[in-house]
Formats: C-alpha cells, sequence, structure tokens
C-alpha cells in the first residue's frame, strides 16, 4: 500500500504511451483511491493463490518503473496463467521488461507450481513481441479480435512457455 502514491504517479506520466495497448479506463483509474484499491486486490489474489502482480523497480533507486502479474490463474489439470507487463516510457528498450517476464516466468514455475504461462500482445505491439520472444515464449497462433483494447476489438498473437521449454 506505501506504493500507492508512486504506483499512481507512474500511472499518471504514462498514460499517453500506454494507452494505445491497455483497455479503456476511467478517470477514476487514475486517482489514489483507485491504485491503492487495485493493490488491495492483487494482494487478496496473492493470498487465494490465483494471481501474483509485482512491481518493477530500477536496481539503483528502487523507482518503480512498471508491472508483471500473473492473472487468471487455472489449476487442475490445465495449471496456467496469463500474463500482462508493462513499464515506463523513461525505460522502454532496455531490457527491464525482458529481465521482469524472466524472473515473473521463473516465479510462476519455481514457485508457484504452474505449468503454462500464457500472454497475448497486439501485432503490432514489435517491441513486446520481442520481449517475449527474447524471455524463451513460443508463438502459438493469432486470435482475431481478441481483447477490447483502447475501445476496439483488438487481433492478438498468442504466446506461450511450460515447464518443459523453461530455461532459467
Amino acid at each position: 500500500m506505501a506504493d500507492a502514491p508512486e504506483v499512481l504517479e507512474l500511472r499518471q506520466t504514462n498514460r499517453e504511451f500506454l494507452d494505445p495497448w491497455e483497455p479503456l479506463r476511467t478517470e477514476s483509474f487514475y486517482t489514489l483511491e483507485m491504485q491503492a484499491s487495485q493493490i488491495e486486490v492483487a494482494a487478496k489474489h496473492w493470498t487465494e493463490g490465483v494471481g501474483y502482480g509485482f512491481g518493477i523497480f530500477l536496481p539503483k533507486s528502487g523507482e518503480i518503473v512498471g508491472r508483471v502479474a500473473l492473472a487468471n490463474i487455472v489449476r487442475g489439470a490445465w495449471q496456467n496463467a496469463t500474463m500482462g507487463y508493462f513499464v515506463a516510457q523513461s525505460v522502454n528498450g532496455q531490457g527491464i521488461a525482458t529481465e521482469a517476464v524472466r524472473l515473473c516466468v521463473g516465479y510462476a514455475f519455481e514457485h508457484a507450481n504452474l505449468h503454462r504461462v500464457q500472454a497475448s500482445v497486439i501485432p503490432r505491439n514489435k517491441p513486446s513481441i520481442r520481449v517475449l520472444e527474447k524471455a524463451g515464449f513460443r508463438h502459438e497462433g493469432f486470435a482475431p479480435r481478441f481483447l477490447n483494447i483502447n475501445g476496439v476489438w483488438e487481433d492478438h498473437e498468442q504466446y506461450a512457455v511450460t515447464i518443459e521449454e523453461w530455461q532459467p
């Protein structure tokens, strides 16, 4: 909860940069109350074992520059999670997202006992596709009109990695 003001600043500062890749957000999303609520929900999901969210922090300064999360966890025969991530425009292209994704996948397999992690990316988001490829994900297919992003039903490329393919 102590990170809520910094998360709010991160979201506000990078709003224009992130808008093309995220669902439409109401103005209330960009308030301290909503960011604190998001952190609260993430903590609840962690306790229940249905989601694991991580802040992405710069090593030297400790500044929060993004988030990576395992969500929509399904247990039973599937043992799968979806992954989402973002980094601030100021650190984009520096390998920080790739490292965060790798660490998060490691957590999925080594601590959360998952078998598979999947991620979906808008085809024109080449930097995000490169993050997944560098992190060991393989391309699985194409999903037309998969998610409503920024008010438009966007096509997505599907990527995944299983524990058998994972190279820590």
